[in-house]
């Protein structure tokens, strides 16, 4: 099939749109890796575009020697892998038992959920909850309050209503019980269903600094997305590292070509990178997972 003069300019123009859409969402992430790579004294200089003028590694050497950084890294991997598993078994059972048509008061009980969907009670009310429960200064508060979620569980509610009743009633023929079904039946064929709202749930909680902001005090136990937003806000790890920590004090050297920028776009590479690196494995499962709950029951 020929493409004639007036196809081609139309496909030039959609090509070279494309390509100018993609060039402003990957040149600041680009700028950043060189910035980070880049001599911190004459990064403030100017003039640092697509290649670093004076490549250095000591600005990731700051990042990793620093253990409170170390330390948020390990809390945000624990609190994404945990967070992420309970949310999702949690989500998925509640959702389960909400798709069964002979429940009683269900068309009640998802008028109750989508409500707090809309409507919720606050930041106070919220805070004096998890205190009285004392889950205040607790890594379970970054997990407990969010377990279930009302958005994902539709999700989930409409994927098992889709599945062919004929499964469950031949496996209970066989004597299986409800959670022999779904643990053996239901969850091996909801692969793309999982796969799907495991990257979102993953990538809320490796992303979220605002709870622990709220709820934490003690240090060892800040994500590193809340110590990443306490750089970005202040020079709070410059201050710290040149004052009253003797061991920052050892590393005077390496500072003079280490600023507050540098070491920023340093520590958010560190935090971004892992949680990119999660979706070429469920690539496949999230191409099929996100056309779910497109079908209404």
């Amino acid at each position: 099939m020929k493409i004639n003069f007036s196809d081609r300019i139309f496909l030039a123009l959609i090509y070279a749109s494309l390509l100018l859409m993609a060039f402003a969402m990957l040149y600041p992430f680009w700028n950043s890796i060189v910035i980070s790579l880049n001599v911190g004294s004459d990064t403030t200089r100017g003039g640092i575009t697509f290649w670093p003028r004076q490549f250095t590694l000591e600005n990731y050497n700051v990042v990793f020697q620093d253990k409170r950084l170390m330390t948020g890294f390990l809390i945000s991997v624990l609190r994404t892998v945990i967070g992420t598993i309970l949310s999702i078994v949690c989500t998925a059972v509640f959702a389960y038992g909400m798709s069964k048509k002979q429940l009683m008061g269900r068309k009640w009980y998802m008028i109750l959920c989508i409500i707090t969907m809309y409507f919720s009670g606050g930041l106070i009310p919220a805070f004096l909850i998890n205190r009285e429960l004392g889950l205040m200064d607790s890594f379970w508060v970054m997990i407990v309050p969010n377990i279930i979620s009302v958005w994902n569980m539709i999700i989930f509610r409409t994927f098992f209503l889709e599945l062919p009743e004929g499964l469950e009633e031949s496996a209970k023929i066989d004597g299986c019980g409800h959670w022999g079904i779904f643990f053996k039946i239901v969850v091996p064929i909801s692969g793309p269903v999982i796969a799907t709202l495991s990257l979102f749930s993953a990538v809320w909680h490796w992303n979220d600094w605002f709870t622990a902001s709220i709820y934490i005090t003690t240090e060892h136990l800040l994500p590193i997305q809340t110590l990443l937003q306490q750089i970005l806000s202040s020079n709070i790890m410059s201050e710290q590292m040149m004052q009253t920590n003797a061991a920052a004090r050892s590393h005077m050297s390496q500072l003079q070509s280490v600023t507050t920028k540098s070491l920023t776009m340093s520590t958010m590479l560190v935090a971004t990178i892992p949680i990119l690196l999660v979706y070429p494995f469920l690539q496949k499962y999230f191409t099929k997972g996100v056309m779910i709950g497109s079908i209404k029951e």
